[in-house]
């Protein structure tokens, strides 16, 4: 018989402590032969990002051993960290942002110069002996420059630049007999998401690019992930018709090369491109690619044959997958679901085999105790639908009293180019065990529905992000599926400038959460790192030119209109969005006089990845929103000090 006690105030099996114990960050996934690679990221180890690899007989073994974090600083925001070849890793360290080798059974030796340089989105180019990869360089003044260079394996001291002038790079990739190079780069105001070009050059004797030629891309066109066949024909993704979907051309070095579709449907088959190597596709052979796409909110695994352009969709029990990779007739990938923590799994397409290498959480949770999320659609501004995953609350041993209706969390996701999943995130079932609802919203501006549902940011930032969030909460408190006088708003990064606008603009929550969020867009605009400093441009106006709506839209310069509680969270080494952003909301709130804590973290930077700063800001929001919502803990979690209440 269940107990009856007050949503908040269930007992939950799904501690904060078991969390950050029993949870590990699965990255980058890369094969090498046989062997099959990954990247762990570790709370229980200070944050730490380790290489693993696993053999054929099954062992699977760390390769870079402790103090090396295998995470680099290119963009801010890193990925592509390793690469590796013959056994052979190379990998960015984090502390000092050098490429080190790590051979079979042998110790880590720099392979870069120490140099204020950072490297990423690396491969091995056997035929020259040199990795390639993208290079930024912080050594002279002003902004940093961005390049693609080669660097001699046996002498890291012998760098040669193969390509520059523009302001970003990514996606480097050799074509299989070793004679062409294709890339990606964009420049400013552009994301990646917006415009991109694929070029494509001949390698010369001595290594250096011939000529180089546009293959596809522009300004409004985004490409995404190039990838060579056996047969030397180049793929790659672009949203040219209004869908992140399938291409190719034979004859990429004609000046003007024949750009044929593949797969023409109302599907994405791309991301936004946030951290470099990130991968929807493997090409097989020269008949067949295995690739990953999303629809409304779904993704799905598939296989597309090459000569018929038929797309044959696989059953699997994943509806998020990510880090497509393969090797002959295996394919490894990444992949959760509702109810599965996200895995590293290898597929055999042959025999249909499927095994699972390594769980992100080896934790065994009822599912009684495991809220499913509902993908909803809902009413927002001008007409228009928003999407979201909604959870109830769910816990086997307890429920409310009759009539009582949950509190509510809304999730507003970082990017804001960026999307939610319905992958299990124990995050969100720590809020559903203990009786809260929680809305995840994809707003207008997310990835996964197109690019014209992308481009609604488009001058609107601050505003379609809110009045999503804002819609959605209403639409579930009118539906009588949550208690429309306790809706609170959280969110990170560029979801904590949505939850602060919201909290600022609107009359709909009653408390916030801002995890290092931005108050103030002309701090933003005026001190941030080089992938994002125009980004504003096309989310809010060109700056200074449009300094009023950066006024006009900061949460900062209309504090007097917040009459929440709020709880602040924030690195204190966070270089996306400094901790003055944080700090001057927080003494606005306390001299006006409403609830408001403050909790900083050394050493963190823009996300927390230590175990304890993760337990605490769990743990410190439901003890937040305990006392502003008042209702009793069932177990007693570490105080936060609260200002004004």
């Amino acid at each position: 018989m269940n107990n009856i006690s007050p949503y908040g105030s269930w007992k939950s099996p799904i501690t904060s402590d078991l969390i950050v114990s029993g949870t590990v960050g699965l990255g980058q996934v890369a094969m090498d032969g046989d062997d099959i690679y990954w990247v762990e990221g570790r709370p229980s180890e200070g944050g730490r990002s380790v290489v693993v690899r696993r053999t054929p007989d099954g062992q699977i073994t760390d390769v870079t051993p402790p103090p090396f974090n295998v995470r680099t600083r290119v963009h801010e925001y890193g990925g592509a960290a390793f690469a590796v070849s013959g056994g052979a890793v190379y990998f960015s360290h984090f502390s000092d942002q050098r490429i080190y080798c790590q051979a079979l059974d042998s110790q880590a030796e720099p392979l870069t110069p120490a140099a204020d340089c950072r490297y990423a989105d690396g491969i091995v180019d056997r035929h020259r002996n040199r990795l390639i990869c993208v290079r930024e360089d912080h050594a002279g003044e002003g902004e940093s420059v961005n390049t693609i260079v080669s660097i001699n394996l046996d002498n890291g001291e012998d760098i040669q630049i193969l390509t520059q002038g523009n302001d970003f790079y990514a996606s480097p990739r050799l074509s299989p007999d070793g004679s062409q190079l294709s890339w990606i780069c964009w420049n400013h105001p552009n994301m990646p998401w917006d415009g991109t070009e694929l070029w494509v050059a001949e390698i010369n004797a001595g290594g250096s690019l011939g000529e180089k030629n546009l293959v596809a891309g522009g300004v409004d066109e985004s490409i995404f992930q190039p990838e060579w066949s056996p047969d030397g024909v180049l793929y790659f993704v672009s949203d040219k018709s209004n869908w992140w979907n399938f291409y190719r051309t034979v004859n990429p070095r004609q000046e003007k090369p024949e750009i044929e579709p593949l797969c023409e449907m109302a599907a994405e088959f791309g991301l936004p491109q946030w951290v470099f190597g990130m991968s929807t596709y493997a090409v097989v052979s020269e008949s067949k690619i295995i690739c990953t796409y999303t629809q409304q909110g779904k993704w799905y695994l598939a296989s597309l044959d090459l000569t018929d352009k038929q797309l044959t969709t696989i059953n699997l029990p994943y509806t998020d997958i990510s880090s497509v990779q393969a090797r002959g007739e295996t394919v490894v990938f990444l992949a959760g679901s509702p109810t599965k923590s996200t895995a590293v799994v290898k597929l055999n397409l042959a025999t249909s085999q499927r095994d699972i290498l390594r769980k992100s959480s080896d934790l065994s949770i009822d599912s009684g105790d495991l809220s499913v999320p509902e993908p909803i659609e809902f009413p927002t501004e001008n007409g228009l639908t928003a999407f979201g995953f909604f959870y109830s609350p769910k816990n086997q041993s307890f429920a409310a009293p009759a009539g009582e209706k949950p509190p509510l969390v809304v999730k507003s996701h970082g990017g804001p180019t960026a999307a939610t999943s319905s992958s299990m995130n124990l995050k969100i079932q720590y809020w559903t065990s203990r009786g809260f609802a929680v809305l995840d919203v994809n707003y207008g501006g997310s990835t996964g529905y197109g690019r014209e549902y992308r481009r609604r940011l488009q001058d609107s930032w601050g505003i379609v992000d809110v009045d999503d969030c804002a819609n959605g909460a209403k639409y579930l408190a009118e539906k009588n599926l949550v208690d429309g006088e306790r809706m609170a708003i959280a969110g990170g990064s560029a979801g904590g400038y949505t939850t602060l606008c919201a909290l600022t603009f609107r009359d709909v929550f009653q408390a916030g959460a801002s995890y290092y969020g931005v108050s103030d867009l002309e701090a933003l605009a005026t001190d941030t790192h080089k992938f994002e400093a125009r980004y504003l441009d096309g989310l809010i106006g060109p700056y200074p030119e449009r300094k009023d709506l950066y006024v006009e839209r900061s949460p900062i310069h209309s504090a007097e209109r917040l009459s929440c509680p709020v709880i602040f969270f924030q690195g204190l080494e966070d270089k996306v969005v400094p901790p003055n952003q944080a700090e001057m909301m927080v003494e606005i709130l306390k001299a006006k006089g409403l609830p408001v804590a403050y909790v900083t973290y050394e050493g963190e930077q823009h996300g927390f990845r230590r175990a304890e700063n993760i337990k605490r800001t769990l743990d410190g929001e439901f003890y937040f929103y305990s006392r502003v919502f008042k209702f009793e803990l069932a177990e007693p979690v570490e105080e936060v000090p609260i200002y004004n209440l």
